[in-house]
């Protein structure tokens, strides 16, 4: 497929000055000018998330051998990551992952698609704060807040204190130098992992922890955390179509599927043979705070989060605000739907601060929604495969259907996790 060169409006969800520009005070991409590099460079970027903190714990959860379940979600989401593309192939006009869903089921497809990517887009946002609150209060227990003679303590309060400071980022109408910030993410990751592997060899942690082989338990928890890792379908068409070369695609999911499985992996098994059943949901707080280190790993992944919050309600603000083209150019709609969005996610993060459940949730409901069930069902719908019974229609078939018991079990097992915490 030759690359377009128009430009076509597309919004910047994640990436680099190569991947996007400023028109009319929003990002929007340039059909063909992304070099491979740089794609792989951006793709890396949506992939590498607060996920590489979970996987030990979602190991500890499952025992030795949830590796392989790992391993069956990073390659069962690199082959619907092929089938996105495959669905762009057949049809020129799509631009987006709501346009697949409109192109393979009409209306109810592109709404579906879009309720499941910012519903998604919301509860990683929400999960930001209870990160950041968690961190932060690991590393000042003993430090409370009183606000009118009410007595907060000292992570809910630093969950209302982080999103205080976020809240300006937020209003911003061009996020370009959010951007580049959040561009930081695949580095983040690489120095979180090494300041781990650091505090077990060098601070006097080892990596004796023998572990279970099987926690039959702990599989629905499990698979759920590593379906969150790999929820990044939604870009995945944005960084096809900005592609110079996009038959080169194909490439870049292997590069960048191989390398987020590489360090996922590692920091599980790493993670697991440091603290074995007492992993924490986030392996930062399992670190002791006193050590040079630690502080490195756990200030790392507390700078991430505060980058990407604003880039992940962006979406969500667009949609919303294309029911309301009243408003649409006023900056006093935009400050009050962004407002509203950060006090809600505060809220819930406040009332439902366990990160551990969350993600789970956010991972069987709507991580396996949008990466695994919806890729199928639109190729299969797009391409006409559903027509005849091949191997192919087949292997789709058993994947959605896989796709749903998990959604379903782990929906189900994070739901009873969350309610027996309240």
């Amino acid at each position: 497929m030759e690359a377009k060169k128009q430009e076509v409006r597309i919004p910047l969800l994640f990436g680099n000055g190569d991947l996007g520009r400023k028109k009319d005070e929003d990002e929007y991409t340039k059909i063909g000018t992304t070099s491979f590099f740089s794609t792989c460079f951006n793709c890396l970027n949506a992939l590498s998330g607060v996920g590489i903190l979970s996987v030990p714990y979602a190991l500890a959860s499952g025992g030795w051998l949830s590796l392989i379940l790992l391993f069956t979600i990073a390659s069962s989401t690199f082959y619907t990551g092929l089938l996105l593309q495959r669905c762009m192939d057949v049809d020129p006009t799509i631009r987006s992952y709501p346009d697949i869903g409109d192109r393979a089921f009409g209306k109810p497809g592109r709404t579906i698609v879009s309720i499941s990517m910012n519903l998604e887009l919301y509860l990683v946002a929400t999960g930001f704060l209870i990160l950041e609150g968690d961190n932060l209060s690991n590393l000042f227990p003993y430090l409370g807040f009183d606000i009118y003679g009410t007595r907060i303590g000292a992570k809910s309060g630093f969950i209302v204190l982080v999103a205080i400071v976020l809240l300006p980022t937020s209003w911003l109408n061009s996020m370009s130098f959010l951007s580049y910030i959040s561009a930081s993410g695949v580095l983040a990751s690489v120095i979180i992992l090494g300041s781990i592997i650091w505090v077990g060899a060098f601070d006097d942690i080892g990596f004796q922890e023998k572990g279970k082989v099987v926690n039959w338990s702990g599989i629905p928890t499990a698979i759920s955390l590593y379906a969150f890792c790999y929820c990044a379908h939604p870009v995945f068409p944005t960084l096809y179509t900005s592609m110079r070369n996009q038959r080169q695609f194909s490439k870049v999911l292997i590069l960048c599927f191989g390398f987020c499985t590489i360090t996922y992996s590692s920091m599980a098994v790493i993670g697991y043979l440091m603290f074995g059943s007492k992993t924490e949901s986030q392996i930062t707080l399992n670190l002791p705070t006193n050590k040079i280190s630690s502080e490195v790993a756990i200030w790392t992944t507390l700078l991430t989060p505060i980058a990407k919050y604003a880039l992940m309600l962006t979406p969500i603000v667009d949609a919303i605000e294309a029911h309301f083209q009243s408003c649409y150019n006023t900056r006093k709609c935009r400050f009050l739907i962004r407002t509203i969005l950060m006090i809600s996610s505060v809220v819930i993060a406040v009332s439902l601060p366990f990160f551990g459940y969350l993600m789970p949730l956010v991972g069987a409901f709507l991580s396996v929604t949008a990466s695994i069930t919806l890729p199928c069902l639109c190729y299969l719908k797009i391409s006409g495969t559903y027509r005849r019974i091949g191997l192919e229609a087949v292997m789709i078939g058993f994947i959605v259907l896989t796709g749903q018991i998990v959604a379903l079990v782990g929906t189900y097992v994070s739901m009873v996790d969350i309610i027996s915490h309240l």
